[in-house]
């Protein structure tokens, strides 16, 4: 994202021609259920507590001020939110995914971050509190470098350009190879510069949606097209193209493998460990594309400007976005 500067800023304005904005992001609570990740659960919601007086535990939502202060004609509502951070439309930072490797040469391998910052240093795991509600069982695991507020900081915002992988696969699940993806290129003139942050459209979170947060996990891990994260040709198009980060629809952007086709040790999600891990590109996952990839084809245009800021919260692996396209 340091390739995003001020001129590619004014790039991605000078793509606003309509004034007509879509909204990139799913609801929050979708795609609904653990099917898609069990360790991810959907976001909780609930009221917060009076603090005070004879009203102290009651619910803050619906709630009149004349029950504190007769006279008062105030109703507050206020509630709490227990949110996994990439439930639904996210952002990766590079915190999300480090390595293990023989990293000081000395035979031992060490777990490793983006620019060398390390495990227990610079991303720091939670002691164990066993007497904690479950989800808090690890709570105060801190990205002291590489969190998410470097991003939010940065300011997310830019030229977007669309690459419509559903146009040519539909909702096969398929695996987009280098040189597919440069005939796709070529037939839908999509031309990328140093900086764009580029976004694909698989269709994938269309599913989601039409499952009405029922998600069936055999339909979707065999749904929608994706990157081929173990050809080399497309993460050293990722490299060349100059792209600022990658977005999709998708689950991972990438299709994670579910085969082993390299001699061990490998990764098991190589296109995340080449962009987050290697060359400092952020990921977005589950974004939301459909109108905006349409409205792109009617108009015959690819570019747009992009606003996606993630949330400022120090620390954090991940984000939710409710990033704006405006054409």
């Amino acid at each position: 994202m340091n390739w995003v500067t001020r001129e590619k800023v004014l790039q991605g304005v000078a793509e606003v021609k309509e004034g007509i904005t879509f909204c990139l992001s799913l609801p929050l609570d979708y795609p609904g259920g653990t099917a898609l990740n069990p360790r991810r659960n959907p976001p909780r919601l609930a009221a917060t507590l009076r603090d005070s007086g004879k009203n102290k535990g009651r619910q803050n939502f619906c709630y009149p001020l004349a029950e504190d202060r007769p006279g008062l004609t105030d109703v507050v509502c206020d509630d709490i939110t227990l949110l996994t951070l990439q439930y639904s439309t996210q952002w990766d930072s590079f915190a999300h995914i480090g390595s293990r490797f023989d990293a000081d040469g000395d035979g031992s391998a060490e777990i490793v971050f983006y620019n060398g910052f390390r495990a227990g240093e610079h991303v720091v795991p939670a002691a164990e509190n066993p007497a904690a509600e479950p989800w808090a069982r690890y709570e105060g695991t801190q990205a002291r470098a590489l969190g998410i507020e470097n991003l939010a900081e940065h300011g997310a915002q830019g030229r977007g350009v669309m690459i419509d992988l559903h146009q040519h696969f539909g909702r096969e699940r398929h695996a987009v190879t280098h040189d597919e993806l440069m005939r796709i290129l070529e037939k839908d003139r999509v031309e990328i510069e140093r900086g764009d942050m580029v976004c694909f459209y698989t269709g994938f979170a269309d599913v989601i949606l039409e499952l009405r947060k029922n998600p069936d996990p055999k339909l979707l891990h065999g749904t929608c097209s994706g990157l081929e994260g173990r050809d080399e040709r497309v993460l050293q198009w990722v490299t060349d193209c100059g792209a600022a980060c990658l977005l999709a629809d998708n689950f991972a952007v990438e299709l994670i493998p579910t085969s082993i086709t390299k001699p061990m040790p490998h990764a098991a999600m190589p296109l995340h460990e080449h962009c987050i891990f290697k060359n400092g590109i952020h990921l977005g996952e589950l974004w939301y594309f459909t109108e905006l990839a349409r409205w792109l084809r009617a108009h015959g245009r690819n570019r747009f400007l992009l606003t996606a800021p993630p949330l400022r919260l120090p620390g954090a692996v991940g984000s939710p976005a409710t990033p704006i396209a405006t054409v």
